[in-house]
């Protein structure tokens, strides 16, 4: 695992030409894993301007999720339903090779069996391999207390070893469904976007190397970038 970070004016500009740059780097299939917030949403917004429209390899890249609230899509905490409207609904990127994390007509566990099945569809195997990666780039935050998709601090999924994708029934106001860690840690690279004073604490502790949080377990089988601004990069 490299480990490595960038430190841009903008986040959200940055982080933008950021995954432009490492698509147009790619060769064949491209797969991308979302998180959702305030960050990824202006990163969303940059990539539906024009100069993304006519640059990005929308033909050829797949979109995945990292985690959701068990919510319906038209619901305004749903993750799928922001970046939708941010910019999936705007750019030409073929509907097929959207993958949202379904909510609706089914159990949560139900929930994250069904995209579990999508994800090893699309993967081409039951079993992870570290030389075949399940996405190129993973994007995720950091909570204030270090959560990060929806690996949250005492919950049990923390421990889960096997399953690509489980329900996290407790530990919010609503449960949510998340990749774990084996799912996560299959990515070409792990790009955590995190900006603002508020997160400078939490990205040094995470950066440190002795944290015990959740988000301090990510170690992927390729790269570990930190997409960052001035002021939580200190």
């Amino acid at each position: 695992m490299r480990h490595s970070i960038e430190i841009f004016d903008n986040l959200a500009e940055g982080a933008a030409a950021w995954l432009l740059d490492r698509a147009l780097r790619s060769t064949g299939p491209f797969s991308v894993c979302l998180s959702g917030g305030s960050t990824p949403k202006a990163m969303f917004d940059v990539m539906a301007t024009p100069a993304y429209l006519e640059r990005f390899p929308w033909s050829r890249t797949s979109w995945f999720w990292g985690d959701e609230r068990f919510v319906p899509a038209d619901d305004p905490a749903s993750n799928y339903g922001m970046a939708l409207h941010a910019f999936l609904s705007r750019v030409p990127t073929p509907a097929l090779q959207i993958h949202p994390i379904l909510t609706e007509r089914m159990s949560p566990r139900e929930a994250a069996e069904a995209y579990e099945a999508v994800l090893k569809t699309f993967y081409g195997s039951a079993n992870l391999a570290p030389e075949k990666p399940l996405f190129d780039v993973a994007f995720l935050g950091i909570g204030d207390d270090g959560h990060t998709a929806s690996l949250i601090p005492g919950q049990p999924v923390l421990a889960e070893t096997t399953r690509w994708v489980a329900e996290v029934p407790a530990g919010r106001e609503e449960p949510r469904i998340t990749l774990t860690y084996p799912a996560l840690n299959a990515s070409a690279c792990v790009a955590f976007l995190a900006g603002g004073v508020g997160k400078k604490q939490i990205l040094a502790e995470i950066r440190g190397g002795a944290s015990d949080k959740p988000a301090a377990r990510i170690k992927p089988v390729g790269d570990l970038v930190f997409l960052t601004d001035h002021a939580a990069a200190g």
